[in-house]
Formats: C-alpha cells, sequence, structure tokens
C-alpha cells in the first residue's frame, strides 16, 4: 500500500474480478432482442441499408464484369488472329509474311485509310522520283529509308511483346511521320530535278 491508503498494482492479477459496471446496457439490448425487432440495429441502421448496399455492390461486380467483357473483345478484334482490325482500315504487322516467334504477337494497329492511299501513291512513284536525283541524295534517301523501315519493324516487334506500351506507340507513329516526311520530300525534290 502506498501512503495515501491506496494499494498499488504491479499486474493485471492484482485488479478485482468482478466490477459491476455504473450503468449495465445488456439489459435494454436484450429486451430489443426478446422483444423481435431485429430490423433495428442500436446504431440506428436498418436492414434497407444493408440490403441497398449489397445491392450496390452485386451491380459494381457485374458492371467490372461488363468492362473486362468488352475489354476482351476490342483485344480479340485487334490483335491478329482475333478477327479484322477495328475501323476497317488496313492493318499493318511487324512482318506480313513471316510468322513472329513463340510468344510475340505482331503489333497490329489501323492506318487511316486517307495516309494509306497518300502512302501508296508516294511508294508507287518512288522509283521514278530516285532516278531522277542525284547520285549521292539518292544514297541518302535509300538509306534513310531502309533505316526508317527496320526502325518501323523493331518498333512492331517491340510492340508485340508489349502491346500497351505507350512509348513505343509513339515512337512508331513517330516512324511513320518521318517516313512520310521522307517519302514526300523526295516526291517534291524529284520534280524539280534538284537534290535533298
Amino acid at each position: 500500500m502506498s501512503g495515501n491508503g491506496e494499494r498499488k498494482i504491479s499486474s493485471l492479477r492484482d485488479l478485482p474480478r468482478d466490477i459491476t459496471p455504473p450503468r449495465d446496457l445488456w439489459q435494454g439490448i436484450e429486451a430489443r432482442i426478446q422483444a423481435g425487432s431485429p430490423g433495428r440495429i442500436a446504431g440506428g441502421a436498418s436492414r434497407e441499408r444493408f440490403g441497398r448496399t449489397s445491392r450496390l455492390r452485386v451491380l459494381a461486380a457485374a458492371a467490372m464484369i461488363a468492362m473486362l467483357a468488352v475489354g476482351i473483345w476490342i483485344g480479340r478484334a485487334v490483335l491478329p488472329g482475333g478477327g479484322r482490325p477495328v475501323g476497317g482500315g488496313t492493318s499493318m504487322t511487324a512482318s506480313n509474311n513471316a510468322t513472329p516467334p513463340a510468344g510475340v504477337f505482331p503489333a497490329a494497329f489501323v492506318l487511316d485509310p486517307k495516309y494509306t492511299r497518300q502512302r501508296a501513291a508516294l511508294v508507287q512513284d518512288l522509283e521514278a522520283r530516285l532516278q531522277a536525283l542525284p547520285p549521292d541524295s539518292r544514297t541518302k534517301v535509300i538509306n534513310s529509308l531502309k533505316a526508317i523501315n527496320d526502325s518501323k519493324q523493331q518498333l512492331e516487334h517491340e510492340l508485340g511483346k508489349d502491346p500497351s506500351n505507350a512509348l513505343l506507340q509513339e515512337l512508331l507513329v513517330n516512324t511513320y511521320q518521318d517516313e512520310m516526311r521522307l517519302l514526300t520530300t523526295v516526291h517534291e525534290a524529284g520534280r524539280s530535278g534538284e537534290g535533298i
């Protein structure tokens, strides 16, 4: 005991076992249960609120499943082997005739039909325009076209491994733009007979 009459407690075992609370709530809880009002809970919540939240959970799960199904459907429509590309445009793949290595899907994407027509016209006219260029300019153009083509194939191959990589997608678009700029420059320079 300490000097003021209180006992010092050093362990939980020293505490008294039976202490009556100043206000016992169990009788009121037990009376409500016995009265048959299970619809009301002590905090004021009801079965109605519980039913509403469970319905919302079911609806949220159904929405997630629907979004997953739409994503799979879109993926099958865009990726090779799943059908034609979405949008009805021309599909370009990394190697149009070769089969990709195991575990790699060739990148599939849709090119704008206007772009496809313009590129085809420039490529068709490319040989004649190259002949009109000076030899050193012709060599530069051929080397540039080869580098762009190699870059496109490499990027398409890498996109086949990681189709959601935004950086690879942007690089591929930039490569197509570089090719179009070069073809346009050759077309204009070949018409005037001057070098590039």
